[in-house]
């Protein structure tokens, strides 16, 4: 029997902790601060995210009350520049949620296959 190719969508998590009422922290929340991260900018970090400025900045400060201490440090912009940079808080919750959703894929490895192996797109089991 002649094999296809698989071409079944390989299943991702999309992991969401959520913190009572008030607070949560996803995948969007999480590559904001690695934009921020890396641009150096909220504001630019939004733009490349298509993130208005507005919403990005309503994200940082939700993040920024949620923990104990700020997770984003930013300096108003002006004659020169403003920035903003990830706080050692800022960088040990992006760290510790990576790590949830990585544990959580590994974990769950077995099952997504299972789950793939159903979609209607995936080839017959031999």
């Amino acid at each position: 029997m002649t094999s296809r190719p698989d071409h079944t969508p390989q299943p991702v998590l999309r992991i969401r902790i959520v913190f009572g009422d008030d607070g949560m922290i996803g995948p969007g929340k999480a590559e904001l601060l690695e934009r921020i991260d890396r641009c150096g900018s909220i504001a630019a970090a939004g733009r490349e995210m298509n993130m208005s400025y507005k919403r990005a900045w309503e994200l940082i400060g939700t993040l920024n009350t949620m923990f104990r201490e700020p997770v984003v440090d930013s300096t108003r912009g002006g004659p020169g520049g403003g920035g903003a940079v990830l706080t050692q808080a800022g960088r040990e919750v992006l760290t510790l949620y990576r790590a949830v959703e990585a544990d959580s894929t590994t974990a769950g490895a077995a099952h997504l296959g299972s789950l793939r192996r159903l979609l209607k797109d995936a080839p017959a089991p031999d």
